[in-house]
């Protein structure tokens, strides 16, 4: 699939949830996204979690959990985990 047939595609996606972007976001979910900014060193966040836009509580919660998971050292080292987020984000064509 081509560049230019991606974005015809994604211009074709109806979303379902409205998400609150970074620049929209006020007061605790501002402060919700700082956190994961500085946590994460990433300036933007990523659509999955900005599903949780409009509950910021439960928001910093899937934040937390996500981190305990993804980035804890356990059976696999945290870079084992990266490469293997990264490899799924690129077979789904996602960014990550």
């Amino acid at each position: 699939m081509s560049i230019e047939s991606t974005s015809v595609v994604k211009d074709r996606v109806e979303r379902k949830i409205n998400l609150i972007e970074d620049a929209d976001a006020t007061g605790e979910l501002a402060r919700v996204y700082d956190e994961w900014r500085a946590h994460s060193g990433r300036q933007q966040l990523p659509g999955i979690l900005k599903c949780f836009s409009h509950r910021p509580d439960f928001l910093r919660q899937v934040m937390i959990f996500s981190n305990g998971i993804h980035f804890s050292e356990g059976h696999l080292d945290r870079k084992t985990k990266e490469a293997i987020a990264s490899y799924v984000s690129f077979l789904n064509r996602c960014p990550y």
